[in-house]
């Protein structure tokens, strides 16, 4: 999933783990410019999205289960890997409104949980309510790095950033 693997990149600013590592922040004015190439540094690079509409990003996580939580003081947000919370718990950010978001299957320390994050399309809907279950095939690139450990997520590249 790509989403696992920029939260876990340590060239992307704008998405971190939460200080429990079940969770994520994304920084929406930071992401539209960094990933969804939005922007003055964004002329040029590669697209890692097909919207440059931060909604349908948004959309597309609640598609995948994802829920947005109220960001609060005892989860804030503090860097790509999780970690005590800040003094204070600051969870606002200059370049725009922060967004939590949690999914059971979505955890710093598990990503072989990921096969368990589908889409849910009418027909996935109808399989759970009949009980029966509905597994995503990981992307090669994902069972590879689980089969790596985290040492293999830093292949994300980062936009609009020459200076690293």
């Amino acid at each position: 999933m790509k989403l696992w693997l920029l939260v876990n990149s340590p060239c992307v600013d704008s998405v971190r783990w939460d200080a429990r590592g079940e969770g994520l922040f994304i920084d929406q004015g930071l992401f539209e410019r960094e990933l969804l190439g939005v922007g003055p540094s964004a002329a040029g690079e590669e697209e890692l999205f097909k919207t440059k509409n931060f909604g349908s990003i948004v959309r597309q996580l609640n598609l995948y289960g994802f829920h947005k939580l109220a960001a609060s003081p005892t989860s804030s947000a503090v860097g790509s890997r999780p970690r005590p919370a800040t003094a204070g718990g600051d969870t606002s950010y200059a370049d725009g409104p922060l967004h939590h978001f949690w999914n059971p299957h979505f955890r710093f320390d598990r990503p072989d949980l990921l096969v368990k994050i589908r889409r849910l399309t009418k027909a996935n809907k109808e399989k759970l309510d009949a009980g029966l279950e509905v597994i995503s095939r990981l992307p090669d690139d994902l069972q590879y790095i689980t089969g790596r450990g985290l040492a293999a997520v830093a292949q994300v590249p980062r936009r609009g950033r020459k200076d690293r």
